[in-house]
């Protein structure tokens, strides 16, 4: 069967390798689509630390049953159509222990600590699928990458009094924007691409700001009448947004952390205090998580052709990624197209 491996930082091809069998407890999927995610152009360019070489990438997936192993219940069949949610968690740690497996200690993500779904056949336990019978291939695709900011916007205990802030509207922001605006929040997104705020207004963004062309902090004043926004969520990983978002969040206001920021980042830790605000991590999703965004997508009002930048056949994959390496800003979504 046909994989996607990188090698080493910079080096993408495609290998041909033997396929799966399902252990007992296990089923076989064949993919569809497999989108790259942020934290895959991470590890083709040497910037993700949890990763070792070689790494099959993807965690993002389309899929349908191919075989069932021995074990798997009842409610499986042969063709059903399915994602993934590709966390482990190991029961024992604080976060287990805690019933946050999702932010287990040990945690593996496919395509991250252990091989992903970039191959033709994967075998997965039978717990970590989730039919949806009522999504078509491409949208099966898209459940992963929006649960991780429908995740922030339920840690951020957003309702419709709010007014959310995103920072950073690629494919995570849009998730938080999609997921704050279904709960009836007002929803400011800011971005420095003005294709990418037009994509936040299609998700449900009340208002948008261009931050490079915009003062941030007097839109944000005539917009909120100077008190700022209840609840800012950091989906850009850039420390100048992690300082807007501590600088900006009103008082007694809730900060939502997901970016990865490159390099250390200094606050003024006198607004942690004088605003007491609540800063908080947000890590990967619930199954809680994926099943809403599920149920968000089988309403149809997820603008999808214009989330999903390119569709790939593996052997394009790696001029793919170069491209987005050269121009990150431009791309929401990569999805390949592994069927036969």
């Amino acid at each position: 069967m046909k994989a996607i491996v990188i090698s080493t930082p910079g080096e993408l091809s495609v290998k041909e390798l033997d396929p799966p069998r399902p252990s007992p407890g296990e089923v076989l999927l064949q993919m569809l689509y497999v989108g790259f995610c942020g934290s895959d152009l991470s590890t083709y360019l040497g910037k993700n630390p949890m990763v070792n070489y070689p790494r099959i990438p993807g965690h993002e997936i389309s899929g349908v049953i191919k075989e069932l192993g021995e074990e798997v219940p009842d409610g499986f069949s042969v063709g059903d159509a399915v994602t993934v949610v590709p966390y482990t968690s190991c029961g024992t740690c604080p976060s287990c222990k805690r019933g946050r497996t999702y932010a287990c200690r040990e945690n593996q993500t496919l395509g991250v600590q252990r091989d992903g779904a970039m191959q033709e056949f994967i075998a997965v336990p039978w717990q970590k699928i989730l039919k949806a019978s009522k999504l078509n291939e491409l949208e099966l695709a898209m459940v992963e990458p929006l649960t991780v900011g429908f995740h922030a916007i339920e840690r951020g205990r957003v309702d419709e009094s709010d007014v959310v802030m995103v920072l950073g509207c690629g494919m995570i922001g849009a998730g938080a924007i999609a997921g704050a605006a279904l709960r009836g929040a007002k929803v400011i997104a800011v971005d420095i691409d003005d294709h990418k705020l037009s994509l936040a207004s299609a998700l449900g963004a009340q208002h948008t700001i261009n931050s490079l062309a915009l003062d941030l902090h007097q839109e944000l004043g005539r917009l909120t009448g100077g008190d700022g926004p209840d609840v800012v969520v950091e989906a850009a990983g850039n420390p100048l947004t992690y300082r807007a978002a501590v600088d900006e969040v009103a008082f007694t206001g809730r900060v939502i952390c997901i970016g990865y920021a490159a390099s250390e980042v200094s606050f003024a830790t006198k607004l942690f205090v004088q605003k007491e605000i609540d800063i908080m991590g947000s890590r990967n999703a619930t199954p809680e998580d994926f099943k809403a965004v599920i149920s968000y997508l089988e309403q149809g009002k997820f603008p999808l052709d214009q989330m999903i930048t390119r569709k790939v056949k593996p052997a394009s994959a790696s001029r793919a990624v170069m491209q987005w390496a050269d121009n990150p800003g431009k791309v929401m979504k990569i999805l390949v197209d592994f069927k036969p």
